[in-house]
């Protein structure tokens, strides 16, 4: 699966990207039908108490899949967007599942 990322008002981490695929390779390993992967991460100053925002969109088969969210810190904040993920990949899976 290829992982692309986009910095916005933040400046870009190379320890918070191997991070991310390291969380996105566990997607990977139970899903074997996902096919790409956008990453932005977006600085907020307006929001005081959060403003580190994660937002991922998957590539698969069907409709593409998205999450975000917006947490004190960007570790967070891609721990519960990829868990948001796993539950969307969890129902897409019940649907496609065959018997």
């Amino acid at each position: 699966m290829t992982v692309n990322f986009q910095y916005v008002n933040t400046d870009v981490s190379e320890t918070l990207s191997t991070f991310t695929e390291e969380k996105l390779e566990k997607l990977v390993n139970k899903n074997d039908f996902l096919i790409s992967a956008q990453v932005y991460f977006k600085h907020d100053d307006k929001d005081h108490k959060a403003g580190k925002i994660c937002k991922i969109e998957l590539s698969l088969p069907g409709p593409r899949i998205f999450a975000t969210s917006n947490e004190k810190n960007y570790e967070v904040a891609v721990s519960k967007t990829i868990n948001d993920l796993n539950k969307q990949l969890k129902k897409r899976k019940e649907t496609y599942k065959t018997y």
